[in-house]
């Protein structure tokens, strides 16, 4: 043999023992950590799998090596340690310790780890009394827990008997006046088919019922129960439907349409007004239709104005819900048949839009009959010579014709702010000889002088003497009167031929 073949054969025997060195090194670190017979449980993972664990840990968690994981030991333990890694340690060798957050066992987990192995050693030092004892207190606990809470609650078997029950439920059947030995069936009514999880708690005929919210849950065969008094929820839902059939039968008399869409859009309440002035049958609008289907179904009646371009017949629609979500919304329609609706769209809390639909034919048609009677009047007395101005109770011009504006050159309906007896009286004085008498015009418009009625002489520039007559009229009002005199009394004027029964005579 070669001196080389000798020296290959021997570096491989060595590392062929050095392998078997660190192999058998393995077993004797890992075997005192598993083979501890004191109640500790011990696990031993290699790369995230089972490999070995003490019986009383494989028994605790059901693990089975070769079969389980370390994310089946993590799902088990993570409720009571938090920061359970979720991954097992590897590389170099460490160590790591977990205090559980409740008294129970076990209390701490202690992972150690080497390259791919990691052990979990969960060591149970506590005795049968301290377990009896830490039982016994948790069970304390529960009791006062279960004694304190406001809130029924009992426990029934498969039979339907009562097993358990809190002092709030003992109470509650004392105050019921039932048997110690009564079923929750006799305690609680039958919930109704529209409220499944509400029951009703049965007392004497003259006391007002007692509802509760019930809540059942099963487990290992046993029903449990947990009843929340609701008698306020109760209260306000019985306080919100009277209020309701209050509002529906106010609304059933009044003579307006009125229409209120909740928050997503849909008919809510209307009253049988809105029937008669739209036209739209009752079932349709008990179906609860949607703002732009109502609308639609308008304008297929002719309750509405036609649109004069259908293809943006949408887009009016929803401009006009913005407006009525906005309280801006308010129009006249004037129909086909020669109705005439006054339409508001209102904002309503909670997301609600209400539209007010109103039949105004009539106030429009007295309106348009009154402005017509105005204005013949109007033209009547623009035909006329003489001069008329009409003073409000309040010294304001109201009327005058057009021989009164082309003489005085003051028209009322061109000013920019209202003309009143003082302004008036300046114009005269202004355009005419001296009158020692225009303030009692002004007296006698205010009502504070004699409201019989006078007259007296004004000598305008640049035009004959006329007669200004002052007469009182109704409502308070003032009519001044100016008309030409005849040839006498103008020459009369003129001379200045004045005494106290021509400054101021009882008008003729």
């Amino acid at each position: 043999m070669a001196l080389q073949d000798v020296f290959i054969l021997l570096i491989t025997i060595c590392c062929s023992a050095a392998a078997a060195l660190w192999l058998l090194r393995i077993p004797t670190s890992a075997t005192p950590m598993l083979a501890q017979d004191d109640g500790s449980m011990s696990l031993l993972f290699e790369d995230g799998h089972l490999l070995h664990g003490s019986d009383m840990a494989l028994t605790r968690f059901a693990l089975a090596p070769g079969h389980h994981e370390w994310e089946d030991i993590r799902g088990a333990l993570l409720p009571r340690f938090p920061d359970f890694p979720t991954l097992p340690r590897a590389g170099h060798p460490g160590s790591l310790t977990l205090r559980a957050e409740d008294g129970d066992s076990p209390g701490e987990v202690r992972i150690s780890w080497r390259d791919a192995l990691c052990w979990l050693h969960m060591p149970i030092a506590r005795t049968r009394p301290d377990v009896a004892r830490e039982a016994d207190e948790q069970f304390a606990a529960l009791r006062r827990a279960s004694d304190c809470s406001p809130n029924p609650a009992w426990q029934t078997n498969v039979s339907g008997q009562i097993i358990w029950h809190n002092r709030a439920y003992a109470t509650l059947k004392r105050s019921a006046q039932h048997s110690p030995n009564a079923s929750g069936a006799a305690l609680f009514s039958t919930p109704e088919p529209e409220h499944p999880n509400r029951v009703c708690l049965q007392g004497d005929r003259q006391e007002r019922p007692n509802w509760y919210a019930l809540t059942t849950t099963s487990i290992d065969g046993v029903q449990i129960y947990h009843a929340t008094c609701i008698d306020a929820v109760v209260a306000a839902e019985d306080a919100q439907r009277n209020f309701v059939q209050t509002l529906a039968k106010t609304f059933a008399h009044l003579s307006i349409g009125l229409a209120i869409f909740d928050r997503n859009g849909q008919l809510a309440l209307f009253n049988p007004a809105l029937v008669d002035l739209t036209a739209l049958p009752a079932p349709f609008l008990s179906a609860r239709p949607t703002m732009v289907s109502f609308f639609d179904q308008l304008r297929e009646n002719r309750h509405m104005p036609e649109p004069k371009n259908y293809l943006n017949w949408r887009q009016e629609i929803a401009e006009v819900i913005a407006a009525a979500t906005d309280g801006r919304y308010q129009e006249t329609w004037t129909l086909e048949t020669g109705q005439t609706y006054s339409v508001m769209g209102r904002p309503h809390p909670d997301g609600a839009t209400a539209f007010l639909i109103e039949d105004i034919t009539a106030e429009v048609t007295l309106t348009r009959n009154f402005r017509a009677e105005l204005e013949v009047s109007q033209s009547l007395l623009d035909k006329l010579e003489d001069s008329f101005a009409v003073f409000s109770a309040a010294g304001v011009l109201t009327f005058s014709n057009a021989a009164y504006r082309e003489l005085w050159q003051q028209d009322p309906e061109n000013s920019f702010a209202a003309i009143t007896i003082s302004d008036a009286i300046d114009v005269w004085r202004k355009n005419s000889a001296p009158n020692p008498h225009w303030t009692e015009i002004a007296e006698f418009v205010s009502g504070r002088g004699d409201r019989g009625g006078w007259s007296m002489t004004v000598h305008p520039q640049n035009s004959t003497p006329l007669r200004c007559e002052i007469s009182a009229i109704a409502s308070g009002a003032t009519l001044v009167r100016f008309r030409v005199m005849s040839d006498a009394n103008a020459h009369r004027g003129a001379s200045g031929l004045r005494n106290e029964t021509d400054q101021r005579q009882p008008s003729e």
